[in-house]
């Protein structure tokens, strides 16, 4: 009910496309998350019985996430929307810090051993020569969707 009133009220200024749009996006973003991380379709993904932890450890710390995101954009309130932008920059950051440092050689021994273990043979279509660490198109779409959740947000935050 909240919703459809805020909805209403949303309308009589301007269009409702970048919000909906503000809030689809972390749950699309959510739903490649939980596709990649489960259902094995290699060599988009490599997953092995044995890092089924570490990925329930992910799955707690990432998916929550957007879940927020989204929610704080539907809730369509100031302080709602900034904590959502603020989630997005932190997801953003992290999936920076995760994939792009190392990929440009910032990375640590840790770092490269999980990349090695988990992502050598994944599917990647950036140069590999060179490179301890290379971005695959599965993280890759992941930051692609990260940067348009954050754009999205960014713009249904600044209409508000």
């Amino acid at each position: 009910m909240f919703y459809i009133v805020n909805l209403r009220r949303r309308q009589i200024g301007g269009s409702r496309v970048p919000h909906t749009i503000a809030v689809v996006l972390p749950l699309v973003w959510l739903g490649w998350l939980v596709l990649t991380e489960w259902v094995p379709m290699f060599p988009l993904n490599d997953l092995v019985p044995g890092n089924r932890g570490p990925r329930l450890l992910a799955a707690a710390i990432n998916y929550p996430f957007p879940l927020l995101i989204a929610g704080g954009v539907a809730l369509d309130r100031r302080w709602s929307l900034i904590s959502a932008l603020v989630l997005c920059v932190l997801v953003l950051t992290g999936h920076v810090v995760s994939w792009w440092l190392p990929y440009f050689g910032f990375s640590s021994a840790a770092q490269r051993e999980v990349y090695r273990r988990d992502y050598a043979r994944t599917l990647k279509i950036l140069p590999a020569e060179g490179r301890d660490v290379v971005i695959d198109v599965q993280h890759m779409v992941v930051g692609v969707l990260t940067l348009l959740m954050t754009g999205a947000t960014a713009a249904a935050t600044m209409a508000a």
